[in-house]
This record gives C-alpha cells, sequence and structure tokens, in this order.
C-alpha cells in the first residue's frame, strides 16, 4: 500500500460552507431552533470519536487543549522553537483539521488511517513546548503516552476500519468475530430490538457458555424501568447457549446534553410536529429506545416543507463492519427555495417515472409516498463527514408504508465538486472541459434520482409476524426465473438485517443505477432545465462521471483483508464493472504512461451507445439488484454483489495494478469549515471562520464556549472505562 494514502496532504481543499445569508432569512424564532438544535447535533457528534477508534477521543482532546490557549498563529513559534520547518508544522495543521473533520483519526471517506506527516519526535516536541504543558505538564504528559502508541502506528490492523484482523472497530470489542456479530443479530431480532443504538462487547463465558453485553446509547444509566418509561428491555437473556445482557448507559454524558438541548429546542417549534418529534427523540436519547426515536421519525416526515430542516440520531451504518448500527450524526439546515422548487417538480413526476424502472409493476410499493424533498443549505452536520444528498429515515418498516423525506445540500454541493482541469484525472483532454463545465449540474440530477427514486423506489416482500403477506403468493413471479416467488421477509427480519455486511453498498448501488437509468427521461432532465443538446451534455457527463468514480473507486479497497471500506464507492466499482462487460466498447479502460513518466490511465464512454448499449446493461442488472433485495434471496444477492466487487489481477484489466496508479494520482478528498451559533442577549449570532485549516480548528476550539473541560474529561472517562476492550 503507498504510504502517502496514510497523510493528509499539506495542499488539501478546505472551504467555509456558506450558509450567513439563509441564515440572517430566518425569523428570531426561527433562529433559536436552530441554534439549540445545532447545540444537541455538535454533543452527539463527539460520540463519533468514540465510535472510530480506542485513540480518537485522547487526540481530540489533546488538541483541544494545545489550541483552546494558543490558537494555529500563536503557536506557529512555539512549533519553529521546537525545531519544526514550516512544512512540518503545516501537516500539524492539517493533521488536526482532519482530525475535526472526520471526528477521528479515520477517514470519514474510506476508513483508512491518517496519522501526522511528521516526525513523532518532532510532534511530541512540540506537545512538550505548548502553553497546555507548561501550565498542566503531568495531564498533557499522560495523555500524550494515552495517544502515542496508535498515534503513528500503522499495523496492518490498524490501517483500516474492520473487524476481528480486518481492521479497527469500536462497535464491537476486540475479541468479537464476524460469527459473534451474527449470533448477536439473531438474538437482536428474536427480541424484536435494533442494532442502530448499540455496540457489541464479549464479556466471556459464565457456566461454559459465550457471555455477551448489548449496550444501547442513553443517558439514563439504570437497567431498571425508571420515571416516564412503560417498559425496558434491559435484562439478561439466554439465547443459542449464549448469555445477554442488555444495558443501557452508553455515552451517558453525551446523550443526556443532546437531550437538553433538544428540550430547550421545543419551546421554540414551529409547530406540533416539530414539537412531538424533539418530544420523542428525546425519550430516544434518554431511555435508549430506537422505537421511540422511529416515532420521532414519523413526526418528521408529516413536518413537510420546514423553512429549519434537521435530523438526528444513530442514522448510517456505513462504518459498522457488520452493517447493523449506526454512526450518530445531527444536521441542521435552512431551504434553498429555488433548487427546492426543481425538486418539488421532481416529486409531482414521481408516480410517472416510477413505471419506467426495469422492473415488474408487482416489485414497486403499492403506493409512491410522496416525499418532501428540499435543497438545504447546511449551518450544522455534526459526524464524521458531509453528504451531498440524504435519503431518511434509514427504517425500512416506516419507509416502505408511510414515507420518507429527500434532502439536497446545496452549499454542499456547490464547492465539494468543483473541479480544477489540472487536477483532473484519467480522463482524455478532449473531454476535460466538457466534464468541468456540467459535472454539477449533472450531479445535482443524479442527487435527485438517487435519493427520491432511487432508495424511495422498490418494494420488500414481507410476512408479519400473523402471517400475512404484502403481496399475492399464487401470482407474483420472479423476472429472472419466471417462477413464483420462493424466498421474503419474515418477523422482524429487514433488509439490513438479512444482507448485513453488503447491505448498505448494494443499495447505494441500485440508487445509483436507477439515477443512471432514469437521467435518459427528457421530462426528468427538463424538471432540471436541461433541454436539446445540453441536456445530452448532462447526460453523457453524469455517465462519464460514474464510470470515473468507478476507477477512483479502487482507492477503498484493501487487498490484505480483500474488503472494500466505502460503500458508495464499492458501488461505483461495480457499475464500472457492469458497464465494460457491457461490450461494443462502449466503456474503454486503459493502462498507460502519464507525461510525468508515472504509470496513468485513460477511462472513455461511447456517447453514442448511452441509450443503446448503457441503457440495456443498466436495465438489466438494476433488475436483477431490485429482485433480489425484493425477494430476501441473500444468496443470490450475495454472489451477484460480491462477484463484481471482486478486484483481480486477471481477465481483461489488472485492477489490482490500476488499484496502485489510483492511489498514485489520488486527490485528497476536501474538508469544510462550519459555523458556530452563540446567545447573546436573546437573540443569535452566527459565527463564521475561514477557509483554511487554521479557520477549521479554531470553529472547533470555540463550539463548547460553556463546558469544554467538562466535556473533555467525561470523553477521557468513557474512553478510559472501555480501553481493556480493545485488547
Amino acid at each position: 500500500m503507498v504510504d502517502s494514502q496514510y497523510y493528509l496532504p499539506n495542499d488539501v481543499g478546505i472551504s467555509a460552507l456558506e450558509c450567513g445569508e439563509a441564515f440572517r432569512l430566518l425569523s428570531p424564532k426561527e433562529q433559536l431552533y436552530a441554534h439549540y438544535l445545532s447545540r444537541a447535533s455538535w454533543y452527539g457528534g463527539l460520540v463519533v470519536l468514540l465510535q472510530t477508534s480506542p485513540e480518537s477521543a485522547s487526540i481530540y482532546v489533546l488538541l483541544q487543549r494545545m489550541f483552546r490557549l494558543q490558537s494555529p498563529a500563536q503557536l506557529e513559534s512555539v512549533a519553529t522553537a521546537a525545531g519544526l520547518t514550516a512544512d512540518e508544522y503545516q501537516a500539524f495543521l492539517v493533521y488536526a483539521a482532519g482530525l475535526y473533520a472526520n471526528m477521528g483519526n479515520y477517514k470519514s471517506f474510506g476508513d483508512t488511517k491518517f496519522i501526522p506527516n511528521l516526525p513523532q519526535e518532532k510532534l511530541k516536541a512540540l506537545v512538550w513546548q505548548c502553553q497546555a504543558f507548561q501550565d498542566s505538564p503531568t495531564e498533557m504528559e499522560a495523555l500524550w503516552s494515552t495517544c502515542a502508541p496508535l498515534l503513528y502506528s500503522l499495523d496492518d490492523k490498524h490501517k483500516q476500519l474492520g473487524l476481528g484482523d480486518k481492521g479497527i472497530t469500536t462497535y464491537f470489542s476486540g475479541n468479537c468475530s464476524l460469527n459473534d456479530a451474527e449470533l448477536a443479530q439473531r438474538f437482536l431480532d428474536s427480541k424484536s430490538l435494533s442494532a442502530y443504538n448499540t455496540r457489541l462487547f464479549k464479556t466471556g463465558g459464565v457456566e461454559g457458555k459465550e457471555s455477551y453485553e448489548v449496550r444501547l446509547a442513553s443517558a439514563v444509566q439504570k437497567d431498571r424501568t425508571v420515571d416516564g418509561e412503560t417498559e425496558t428491555h434491559c435484562g439478561q437473556y439466554e439465547f443459542e447457549n449464549a448469555m445477554f445482557t442488555v444495558r443501557r448507559g452508553d455515552y451517558a454524558p453525551l446523550m443526556k446534553k443532546v437531550s437538553e438541548n433538544l428540550e430547550k429546542a421545543q419551546a421554540y417549534a414551529a409547530n406540533e410536529n416539530q414539537r412531538r418529534m424533539l418530544e420523542e427523540y428525546v425519550r430516544s436519547f434518554t431511555f435508549g429506545s430506537v422505537d421511540s426515536h422511529k416515532e420521532g421519525s414519523r413526526y418528521w416526515i408529516k413536518d413537510k416543507g420546514p423553512i429549519v430542516e434537521s435530523y438526528i440520531g444513530f442514522i448510517e451504518s456505513y462504518r459498522d463492519p457488520f452493517g447493523s448500527r449506526g454512526e450518530f450524526e445531527g444536521f441542521v439546515a435552512v431551504v434553498n427555495k429555488a433548487m427546492s422548487a426543481r425538486f418539488a417538480k421532481l416529486v409531482s413526476s414521481a408516480e410517472v417515472l416510477l413505471p419506467e424502472l426495469p422492473w415488474p409493476a408487482a416489485f414497486e410499493k403499492d403506493t409512491f409516498l410522496k416525499p418532501d424533498f428540499t435543497s438545504l443549505d447546511v449551518l450544522t452536520f455534526a459526524g464524521s463527514g458531509i453528504p451531498a444528498g440524504i435519503n431518511i429515515p434509514n427504517y425500512d418498516d416506516i419507509r416502505q408504508t408511510e414515507g420518507f423525506k429527500n434532502v439536497s445540500l446545496g452549499n454542499v454541493l456547490a464547492v465539494a465538486y468543483a473541479t480544477q482541469k489540472d487536477k483532473l484525472t484519467f480522463l482524455n483532454e478532449s473531454d476535460k472541459d466538457v466534464y468541468i463545465k456540467w459535472k454539477g449540474p449533472s450531479f445535482e440530477v443524479q442527487v435527485g434520482l438517487h435519493e427520491l427514486l432511487g432508495h424511495g423506489s422498490g418494494k420488500l416482500f414481507v410476512q408479519d409476524e400473523k402471517g400475512n403477506f404484502n403481496f399475492d403468493q399464487e401470482s407474483v413471479r420472479n423476472p429472472e426465473t419466471g417462477e413464483l416467488i420462493s424466498s421474503w421477509y419474515k418477523g422482524g427480519e429487514t433488509w439490513d438485517s438479512r444482507f448485513s455486511t453488503i447491505a448498505s453498498s448494494y443499495e447505494e448501488c441500485r440508487a445509483e443505477c436507477v439515477g443512471l437509468y432514469l437521467c435518459l427521461n427528457k421530462e426528468v432532465l427538463g424538471i432540471f432545465g436541461h433541454e436539446g443538446e445540453l441536456a445530452e451534455e448532462v447526460i453523457y457527463v453524469n455517465w462519464l462521471n460514474m464510470v470515473r468514480s468507478g476507477l477512483l473507486g479502487l482507492e477503498f479497497y484493501t487487498p490484505e483483508s480483500k474488503s472494500w471500506r466505502q460503500a458508495h464507492m464499492q458501488a461505483r466499482f461495480v457499475i464500472l464493472r457492469v458497464l465494460l462487460e457491457a461490450a461494443d466498447g462502449f466503456v474503454t479502460l486503459e493502462e498507460c504512461t502519464g507525461s510525468d513518466g508515472r504509470p496513468d490511465a485513460l477511462i472513455a464512454l461511447d456517447r453514442a451507445k448511452i441509450h443503446t448499449v448503457g441503457k440495456t446493461a443498466i436495465q438489466r442488472f438494476l433488475c436483477k439488484l431490485q429482485v433480489h433485495k425484493s425477494t430476501a434471496d441473500v444468496e443470490g444477492g450475495r454472489a451477484l454483489y460480491e462477484g463484481y466487487s471482486a478486484v483481480t489481477s486477471t481477465g481483461l484489466h489488472d485492477f489490482l495494478r490500476l488499484r496502485e496508479t489510483v492511489l498514485l494520482r489520488k486527490e485528497a478528498r476536501k474538508m469544510f469549515v462550519q459555523a458556530n451559533t452563540c446567545v447573546n442577549g436573546g437573540s443569535v449570532e452566527l459565527v463564521e471562520y475561514e477557509s483554511s485549516a487554521a479557520g477549521l480548528i479554531r470553529s472547533f476550539t470555540e463550539r463548547f464556549p460553556e463546558d469544554a473541560k467538562e466535556v473533555e474529561a467525561e470523553l477521557l472517562e468513557l474512553s478510559k472505562r472501555d480501553a481493556p476492550c480493545w485488547c
């Protein structure tokens, strides 16, 4: 593996998320609502440190203590005196910014570890010379001793997130294997308990039986029913010759702060749906109840077109190696009315567009539940990273029968996907100008289709606890085989619990394919203002961007463990493989030597064949994906998806060698600087920062002005308590 992938380059792109204009247009009440939701999100976002790696919380506290007493500019002279060069000090600032932006020392996009790009002894010298060390040498030395052994470690196990010998995870204790994860999932299913807000700890044996602790995230730490709660799932259970103890109190101090700020936000809610939503979220984070979070999500779906939009909780399961546990995230954003109008037109056309998808009507939901679909400017996004679009809630039982919302993050799109020609890799010169011109508009179309009609489409065949089916067993046939449906979801089974480790990436692939397929529709392109020859440019760049992204996705594959570290990039690689197979020279991928004499590659797509060869290939593949998903055909779905996910050196393309070329020429993912809000004399002020590593650092050192030391002490205590579990 190329060492450079474990460093963040000194020239990494860092952009401020502009939201000042949108925020200032809010009423005072809306600003206060946004402020307290943001506070809840930022406190909850600290949970991600504890969900990422054993050392992340300690590194975070070390950096906070250094920068709280000395700004990056003030610390520069200390660095010079400690023997650091200007480049080494910049590398330290970039590392600190990276840790804050990713909420841990593993990249949010790709799950690879990153370490400081300066010698360890130089970093230690800087720590020893800083003001925080002069004021509290014993504490700072203890902090350094806690995190230093892992700070720079690039042992095979530490290079990436993963389960067992495949990497690091703090969703499971270090002695857990895939078999333990599967057993725990069966136990949780048997109790109708969701894994979203849990972690699993293998605690040894009791009377010859394996023993496990399932820990629920909650402010309440008592394992018995408490005031305001009707029942609790806490207790000890025997299951499949193993003992399971369900406890709560994971991340308790942080969950308490989340709940307190959500309660404050309630006073400024715009309507009853928002108030009830927050009430249920508070119950969820107080008692550790996913059912309450689901109930809050129902009220959230009903809250149509709010000026201030938000969602918070244990949401995305990408980073759980088993694919069932959610990483904490919370976002607060303000509606962008112009772009939202375009998305509203897409929602109105959904019932016309859904029948265009390449599967029989029986495989589509009985009724399309029109979602809210808005473009938002992000004020706050706390977690490990910021996506361009979101389709939530992730509870399939709600999404299937009650609805969902789609969100496109306009100010993220505006800066995240801007591309400079001299940094544009793997394309022919003739493609570069058109790619740069149309990448933004084409990606807007792809995000809209991906979120609304990708994640929002398709039916799951279910037999409920009473034995009732949601499809006609006597007539519905598998379009691939012509036979009657022979498998389905039963009882408490869900998409995530059945497809587990491949569920996230498989679903992202299905949604991406829907976007490619439906962007060929003239009506869709017209909604976004693209017609005639310009519409064809949007189509071309959308498809070209997808196959290029599939090649770039190789960065996120680990040959040693034969595993993928990023769900979306695995999905795009799979699509690249499908389109390379389409023949007729539709997509070509050639290795070559670049103008700099180093290995390079060129990918090209024949635009004249998109509507024929390309459409047919995606049509067939997309139908297969949906059929396996609808019918809970895990074996067939795995065989299909893992077959296309395989990265080998055999066949027409040596993908392992191409991976080295991708790593050689990769561009670091951008980081975002976010504003803070503070209440001053009853009104809310927005505090914005410059687009630099120093600006990003300053935003975090000013994020918890009232209780920074208290929060840091709690983080260290939580981290210390679990330290023996990772050995």
